[in-house]
């Protein structure tokens, strides 16, 4: 019997720890995009019009939140150093306020450094109003640091409904 105890503690702990080794595992390696919810430090950029890299934009929406979420264009051809606006769309589908957050990532994760944004509907949480849609900027910049073998990005957003939380 202790010796069942024992394992199901052990597996519990483990289960546990595996959260902040996952965490310095992905810093460390760079896997899985994680970026900063926050503006980054912008600057100027010498524009290096002889490279392309194509940033390709994806939505979609945690289950249960009940928005219709878009972006104007899928892909966009951009130059290193040169700064692009995309527009991103959510419209409330409910008869109720919507609170959500938007959690970015960007793919290759080893390169997600270099994309920088300036403006993002994802530094903050978005309020919806009942069948209302709105306009969500994201100003961005591919740093020309890129590697030159990377041609193509991808950043992708993920919607949650986090309305519940705001009310408590």
């Amino acid at each position: 019997m202790r010796r069942i105890v024992f394992i199901a503690i052990a597996m519990f702990g483990f289960g546990f720890a595996m959260v902040p080794f996952y965490n310095a595992f992905c810093e460390w390696t760079g896997l899985n995009g994680k970026v900063k919810g926050d503006p980054t430090a912008v600057g100027e950029y010498p524009v290096d019009l002889s490279r392309e890299v194509t940033v390709e934009f994806l939505t979609s929406l945690n289950e249960g939140m009940p928005l219709a979420f878009r972006v104007e264009t899928s892909k966009l051809k951009v130059h290193p150093g040169q700064y692009y606006t995309v527009r991103f769309y959510g419209e409330n589908l409910t008869d109720r306020k919507l609170v959500g957050q938007a959690i970015p990532s960007i793919a290759p994760g080893l390169y997600a450094e270099h994309l920088k944004k300036a403006e993002c509907f994802c530094f903050a949480e978005q309020e919806f109003e009942p069948h209302r849609e709105r306009e969500m900027p994201v100003r961005f910049v591919v740093d020309p640091a890129l590697p030159g073998e990377i041609k193509e990005m991808t950043l992708s957003y993920t919607f949650f409904d986090i309305t519940d939380r705001k009310q408590n």
